[in-house]
């Protein structure tokens, strides 16, 4: 069955960027291994170790559909509508660009249930992958998300955008992780718990 995920890198102190969006601390585990695991967008592929590589592939191959919020789209100008994840976006955002027809392959909603629910019809059969850190907040908040995904890197940055903050329905709790040791990031994928 299609299950809506997140996936994320994310700092030991539960950051996914320093307070400038940057990334930098973060991503070298897709720069750190021998084994190429290309994306959907031809100008992008990773190097990554071979743990790391079966962990990427799956979730890059799962994806039918990606539900972001604006600002990050507004942040990746859209990924020039190619998104590595090869699949169509969906934008949270009470307020669509106006030159919305720039990225046909990408819909504007208004609420992040609606979001959801849109990436479902979109997916099929595929899995729904949620990208933004406040609409994977609100959608784990709704009920919507059904697995968890954690890049987590060693690394402490001491401020930056968390993961998960300011949670409505806390405590959200989870099965035991799936661990896979990569090099440069330990990936927990997690069941949450109903």
């Amino acid at each position: 069955m299609a299950k809506v995920y997140t996936h994320m890198t994310m700092s030991l102190d539960g950051y996914i960027a320093d307070l400038n969006d940057g990334t930098g601390e973060l991503f070298g585990w897709y720069g750190a291994g021998d084994v190429t695991v290309p994306s959907a967008d031809e100008r992008w592929s990773f190097q990554v170790d071979a743990n790391s590589a079966e962990m990427l592939r799956e979730v890059l191959a799962g994806a039918g559909a990606l539900v972001c919020g604006r600002r990050l789209f507004d942040l990746t100008n859209g990924w020039n509508d190619s998104h590595p994840i090869g699949a169509p976006v969906v934008v949270v955002t009470h307020n669509a660009p106006e030159d919305a027809t720039k990225w046909p392959r990408t819909t504007f909603v208004d609420g992040v249930a609606e979001g959801i629910a849109r990436a479902r019809e979109i997916a099929g059969n595929k899995h729904v992958s949620v990208a933004s850190a406040d609409i994977a907040r609100q959608a784990l908040d709704l009920g919507l998300v059904d697995e968890v995904y954690v890049s987590l890197v060693p690394v402490l940055l001491g401020k930056g955008i968390p993961y998960f903050a300011n949670l409505t329905s806390a405590p959200q709790r989870f099965d035991d992780p799936v661990v896979i040791q990569g090099r440069g990031a330990t990936h927990l994928r997690y069941r949450v718990r109903r």
